[in-house]
């Protein structure tokens, strides 16, 4: 048995008929990881010695009966900026390379309740911002597809893992894509929840307004089943959704028939590459040709989107991470005068570039002569954008579009253009500023082999749409491993 071929949840039922051990299935992705990663660099804390024993405590539990969930048994890795307590939480930075949290995130701790083992904490860019994972404090990591290209980004430790099968699923953080974009370049599957779905409680905030905890999966059952225990209410959040539990696997049905599915003309104008334009439409007339209603209309204020979010993003950002100053906890340099020169210092050499860009963006856009002239302008638009998509929403279940412009860039490509990395963001920063939920999954391959993702949008709180019609369009395709995977033998 190829343990790593398995989905979560096909791992799961081996695990709880008992053709595998929970400890034999955590070894086995422990030695996997300890092959690869030195090449595509997903992880930044493995704790070995700490999974072998979760995965004991929860085989106790499954053999009393105590655990009977889907996916009791089964490891998963954790991006970097959610808290585990006892385990290192860097959120990719220097600032916080010694952070060692007494607290851990709610999600996660929902996962542990349901018997999930905790491997280690997966790569990111810095504090979550950028779209590439390049911008991580311990390095760039690679896409499992092609080693000279990016994983995407943020979560992109966590896509690029699962597309390497060195982790069944993982948990990611979208802000603006951050989920559902590495989802799409690495050829796995990403849903980004409706606003107050998941907890942020434990989730290091980037975009208080837009952070959302999601799965990234090697298919759409896969990421329902993590929902099903993930989403829960939490009053420790007060942006937690009241009913936010849901039945997410009962929406795993083949069938689009009558469905509305609406493609925004403005998500195919200039930007777009051919390969990537082609794949999505092809993966519409699939919906359409399995009985789905599918028509193109005019969804508006996309042009708005990128400089809307990059104000309103940067704003949070450079509030969030004011706390980080060298005196409590994390980075502090060695030399300094006095307090205000520790600060300086301190957070001078903890940031990378990417990070203080979004800080002195943010400061400006929130200082007294700029407030209302980009900050509550931003926020005016951010409503503006809700409204276009609450109007879409009144003629069609889903809207259907591409993830990215384009595949996955080569390494050190985006770091040169800021703008173009940004620009990038077109298709999936609105969905955050909307607050709705999304999911990617792959849907086809550009002329070097690089996987492409469709993206499909649903109304707030209404996930169940999207995973059945992700569902049923995944039901026509079968799941490709990267090349690389085939070419090591692995």
């Amino acid at each position: 048995m190829d343990i790593m071929k398995l989905t979560a949840i096909e791992l799961g039922k081996k695990i709880k008929s008992g053709e595998i051990t929970c400890v034999e299935a955590t070894k086995a992705y422990l030695e996997r990881i300890e092959v690869l990663d030195k090449e595509i660099n997903s992880f930044i804390t493995v704790d070995s010695d700490g999974a072998i024993k979760q995965a004991e405590e929860v085989q106790a539990k499954i053999d009393s009966g105590e655990l009977t969930g889907p996916l009791a048994g089964v490891p998963v890795a954790i991006k970097d900026n959610m808290c585990v307590s006892g385990m290192c939480t860097t959120c990719s930075s220097n600032i916080l390379n010694n952070f060692v949290p007494t607290y851990t995130a709610t999600a996660v701790e929902k996962l542990k309740d349901a018997g999930a083992v905790i491997i280690g904490k997966t790569n990111m860019d810095e504090f979550a911002m950028g779209s590439t994972t390049e911008t991580s404090f311990y390095g760039v990591t690679k896409n499992p597809w092609n080693l000279e290209k990016v994983p995407g980004g943020s979560s992109g430790g966590s896509a690029a893992a699962v597309a390497a099968e060195e982790i069944p699923y993982a948990l990611g953080s979208d802000t603006g894509g951050s989920i559902r974009q590495p989802a799409a370049f690495c050829g796995v599957t990403g849903i980004k929840p409706t606003y107050g779905r998941v907890s942020r409680y434990g989730l290091v905030a980037y975009g208080s307004s837009l952070d959302q905890i999601g799965p990234i999966a090697k298919d759409v059952a896969d990421c329902a089943a993590v929902l099903d225990i993930i989403c829960k209410y939490d009053d420790k959040d007060s942006t937690s959704y009241k009913d936010a539990s849901e039945d997410f696997s009962s929406a795993l049905i083949d069938d689009v028939k009558g469905m509305k599915i609406g493609i925004p003309r403005d998500y195919f104008a200039e930007g777009i590459d051919e390969e990537v334009k082609s794949s999505v439409l092809a993966a519409a007339e699939v919906l359409r040709e399995k009985g789905a209603i599918v028509e193109e209309f005019d969804l508006g204020m996309v042009e708005y989107a990128i400089p809307a979010y990059y104000i309103i993003a940067s704003a949070e950002a450079s509030s969030n991470l004011e706390r980080f100053d060298g005196v409590k906890y994390g980075y502090r340099t060695k030399e300094y005068r006095d307090l205000h020169n520790m600060y300086k210092k301190s957070r001078s050499e903890g940031f990378g570039a990417e990070v203080k860009r979004r800080i002195m963006l943010g400061s400006f856009v929130l200082s007294s002569g700029y407030y209302d002239a980009y900050y509550v302008k931003a926020l005016k638009t951010k409503a503006l954008i809700k409204k276009a998509f609450d109007d879409a929403f009144e003629k069609y279940d889903v809207i259907l579009g591409p993830c990215a412009p384009t595949t996955a860039p080569k390494l050190g490509q985006s770091l040169t253009d800021p703008i173009k990395m940004y620009l990038g963001d077109i298709y999936t920063v609105s969905v955050n500023l909307a607050g709705i939920p999304g999911i990617s999954l792959p849907c086809g391959y550009d002329k070097d082999g690089m996987p492409i993702g469709l993206q499909l949008l649903g109304q707030a709180f209404d996930e169940k749409t999207i995973i059945r019609a992700a569902y049923s369009y995944e039901c026509t395709r079968n799941y490709v491993r990267p090349a690389y995977l085939e070419e090591r033998g692995l």
